[in-house]
């Protein structure tokens, strides 16, 4: 028997041996930005039969053996940096980065701009989002794949069309046939020049109805008039004994799609789609017994700038800011998450890889399909804690030196065994 508490004593010097050096390396990185500190536990051996028949049976076992190393996902505390490239993740999920062997992912958001404008790793990997820009909507399209996300800071960049424009305004349900009230936005053209839409609203004879006209200035237009509006698009809107947007040119309350006129300048011609209704089916005019007025205009596109700077939002848009004072989302960052993230493989410099156990990779954006949020201009730290890992060390010490005792004594018992021959 002096021989199996050999091996059930050398089974528990190997397994917390393990277990120190899991301890070690997590206070290792404990200021490694998004380290996830890991946990040990231990499975018992099979054991041996000696005896027992008839009754409970009598085993004695053969040790210990590391059951589990596993990773630790609980939240690290979250620092400002002051960084607008770095960005923390606040939840679940993992940052998409592409390197020479493909995907990999990481919970350190300490990234930075390389010469091409790409938001890169500390090691070089390249940041994977969604740049593509809708047509019609202005948004980011999140669909598809991720790819590179470029942000060339300092290079001029194109202008952006306006492809769309909404004004929530009051039409007093006061106002006598004939009165007006006008509002007005502002647009830019393929060539990035603005230009100012002006709507008026007229009240018409009919109760609860308005007739609007939009008009841009005739000195801006090809064959347009100087000092005279230049109409760009009539119709009607309707209300009921509510206030409430009825009908819009006859019809059900609905966008209203307006196509420039050949400016000057030699933009091209494009389509602006006046929003009615917003994305909820809250329609943008109301008619109340209050005065008229305009409390929200919104219009897309932009002119051609310099990017100055660039800043990420909670659901991971990248939003430059260029010359005066304007802003638009160049990209947004992919987040993916997994079934099983204790199952994903580490490959070092704050890296994770995908595996069979952890499951495929969903990926997506912030704050949707159970992904966190992300803070810009901050950092996820470490989540080892130290007073845990200074306990467990002490566990880890204790159950090292009592299987040494173990060898120790076995050690003895042979000797004796060998002394009863003399």
């Amino acid at each position: 028997m002096a021989v199996g508490s050999f091996s059930a004593g050398l089974s528990g010097l190997n397994a917390n041996s393990t277990y120190l050096s899991v301890i070690g390396n997590n206070l290792a990185n404990i200021n490694t930005i998004g380290f996830k500190s890991s946990t040990v536990s231990f499975m018992d051996l099979v054991s041996q039969t000696v005896g027992g028949s008839g009754g409970n049976p009598m085993q004695v076992g053969l040790g210990v053996v590391t059951g589990s190393i596993s990773p630790v996902f609980s939240q690290g505390a979250i620092e400002n940096t002051r960084e607008a490239t770095n960005v923390a993740i606040q939840g679940n999920g993992f940052f998409v980065v592409r390197g020479p062997n493909g995907n990999a992912y990481t919970r350190a958001g300490n990234f930075s701009m390389n010469s091409d404008g790409k938001l890169q790793t500390p090691d070089g990997h390249i940041v994977q989002g969604y740049s593509a820009v809708d047509a019609v909507s202005g948004e980011i399209v999140t669909t598809g794949s991720p790819s590179d996300i470029t942000v060339p800071t300092g290079v001029l960049r194109e202008p952006v069309a306006s492809t769309r424009f909404q004004t929530k305004s009051n039409l007093s349900a006061d106002a006598e046939a004939l009165d007006t009230f006008a509002t007005s936005v502002q647009v830019t053209d393929s060539l990035g020049a603005q230009h100012i839409a002006t709507i008026t609203y007229t009240k018409t004879a009919t109760v609860g109805e308005w007739s609007y006209d939009v008009t841009v200035d005739g000195d801006e237009i090809t064959g347009g008039t100087p000092a005279t509006p230049f109409s760009v698009g009539t119709g009607t809107v309707a209300f009921d004994a509510q206030g409430t947007l009825t009908s819009v040119n006859g019809g059900l309350p609905a966008d209203v799609t307006i196509t420039t006129p050949t400016w000057q300048n030699g933009a091209t011609l494009s389509t602006l789609n006046w929003d009615m209704v917003d994305a909820d089916g809250v329609p943008a005019l109301t008619a109340f017994s209050s005065a008229s007025a305009t409390s929200y205009v919104a219009a897309n596109g932009s002119q051609a700038g310099r990017i100055d700077s660039v800043s990420i939002s909670a659901d991971g848009s990248i939003v430059a800011t260029f010359g005066a004072g304007q802003s638009v989302t160049v990209g947004q960052l992919a987040l993916a998450s997994f079934n099983n993230p204790k199952g994903l493989t580490k490959l070092g410099s704050n890296r994770y890889a995908e595996s069979q156990a952890a499951g495929f990779a969903n990926i997506g954006v912030a704050g949707t399909g159970g992904r966190g949020t992300l803070i810009g201009s901050a950092l996820e730290q470490s989540n080892v804690d130290i007073a845990q890992e200074f306990t467990q060390m002490i566990l880890a010490q204790r159950g090292y030196q009592a299987n040494s005792k173990t060898i120790t004594v076995s050690d003895e018992l042979l000797v004796d065994t060998l002394a009863l021959k003399r």
